[in-house]
């Protein structure tokens, strides 16, 4: 396993929506196996593969009960909506509240090909939805009304000039 670069908006594979994975093969154990580490060591809760450059379905989380790797999700079920503060490893230094459902159940596959099903709620549900959400090329800053998103945007373009 090796850390990766996150990638930072505006990067244009951020805004693509991900091929579906169709053979669990050595290279994706390691490309989840890379995007933990990458997970961890940037101190994220949650990790899709464009935000390391990878248009695949594929994404890992850990909301301090274990590491989830999650391939092709779908949500099936949605209920329930709840506001909630959230920050992106893509948008350093940048939070929102974000309006997103307080119950989801997704499904997907793991590792070994195997069908899996989560029925997860508060901040679990949030971190399936917006990891669910890179995967199909969307931010937070697209769940923001149009006003909000040129504050939020502003702010982020003085954190990086600062920065560099």
């Amino acid at each position: 396993m090796s850390k990766r670069n996150v990638l930072h908006y505006p990067h244009s594979v951020l805004r693509k929506r991900c091929e579906p994975i169709t053979d669990i093969n050595e290279e994706i154990i390691q490309l989840a196996g890379d995007m933990a580490e990458t997970m961890y060591a940037d101190k994220g809760v949650g990790l899709a593969a464009p935000q390391i450059g990878v248009s695949r379905q594929l994404f890992v989380g850990d909301i301090g009960d274990g590491l989830l790797v999650l391939i092709n999700p779908e949500i099936t079920i949605a209920e329930g909506s709840g506001l909630m503060e959230e920050g992106c490893l893509c948008l350093p230094g940048l939070t929102v509240d974000v309006k997103r459902n307080a119950q989801v159940q997704v499904k997907g596959f793991d590792l070994k090909g195997k069908p899996v099903t989560f029925d997860a709620d508060d901040f679990l549900a949030r971190m399936f939805q917006h990891e669910i959400d890179h995967l199909h090329g969307n931010l937070i800053i697209d769940r923001v009304s149009k006003v909000k998103r040129d504050l939020v945007l502003k702010k982020y373009k003085k954190l990086q000039q600062e920065k560099d």
